[in-house]
């Protein structure tokens, strides 16, 4: 089973494509985190929340019982600018230290810069975002 880490942003369309892939961003999540906090910025996981929508294909992957889903707090929903301060600040420490997370280095270098397309393009519009996960 493998997961992805990806962007959704506030509303129904917002005019552009958010598709990240996530997956090396999800396989590294754990030295990512521990990255970020040495960096002194937000690791990517405190952006999670979840929308029914979310939910609902968390459903559609097996998860069969609908009555924990009564009681989901309200999505959280985050300013583009404070992902991208994240995403540049790791950025900018694998550009400095290209081999820093081992042989992934270079996917999750080319998700970051996913993540940076997304949310540039999310701050303009003047939406909000967060991260949601999958399992496949």
């Amino acid at each position: 089973m493998s997961a992805s880490m990806y962007i959704v942003v506030e509303g129904e369309d917002p005019g552009f494509d958010i598709f990240v892939n996530g997956h090396a961003l999800a396989r590294n999540e754990d030295a990512l985190e521990r990255l970020a906090e040495k960096l002194s910025v937000r690791p990517l996981l405190e952006f999670f929340s979840a929308d029914r929508n979310s939910m609902a294909l968390l459903m559609d992957q097996g998860v069969h019982n609908p009555e924990w889903t009564r009681d989901l707090p309200q999505p959280q929903w985050f300013r583009p600018e404070d992902g991208l301060r994240t995403v540049h600040t790791l950025l900018d420490f694998l550009a400095m230290a290209p081999v820093a997370l081992g042989s992934d280095t270079t996917a999750i270098v080319r998700e970051l810069r996913e993540y940076e397309t997304v949310l540039r393009k999310t701050a303009l519009r003047g939406l909000r975002w967060h991260l949601a996960v999958s399992w496949r």
